[in-house]
């Protein structure tokens, strides 16, 4: 089985060396996404929600491309500069996601590329063809 590599204009561009995401069959492993606008390629605002609702926005592109949706991610792996910004990543999350809800860790870190507050990678599973 071959490794397809997935790129859409409508997410922010890597800014390094890496995929947005890489497909295996029918599994999408998606590279972490940060607010960032891909027009312009800077942070959305300082504003938390903000920031996390830019990242769903920029995940949705990536698994449109890869020929899915968000709701077919399985697992997301959650990165926060402030972990008390917990409650209102629970609120947003709702928002983007029914259940049955994908697997998720939420990790505290000191910092994030480009000053950013919050990164989000993970896996999805799109519907097989068979």
């Amino acid at each position: 089985m071959s490794k397809v590599i997935i790129a859409t204009e409508k997410a922010p561009a890597a800014i390094g060396t890496y995929s947005q995401a890489v497909k295996i069959g029918t599994t999408v492993y998606l590279s972490g996404q940060i607010p960032l606008v891909p027009e312009t390629m800077e942070l959305v605002s300082q504003d938390f929600r903000e920031q996390a609702e830019q990242v769903f926005k920029n995940l949705t592109a990536v698994c449109t491309a890869a020929g899915g949706e968000l709701q077919d991610m399985v697992k997301l792996q959650i990165y926060l500069t402030d972990l008390d910004e917990f409650a209102v990543l629970n609120e947003v999350m709702a928002e983007h996601f029914t259940s049955p809800f994908p697997a998720r860790a939420a990790i505290g870190v000191k910092q994030l590329p480009k000053g950013a507050q919050i990164e989000i990678d993970g896996i999805l599973e799109l519907p097989s063809t068979d």
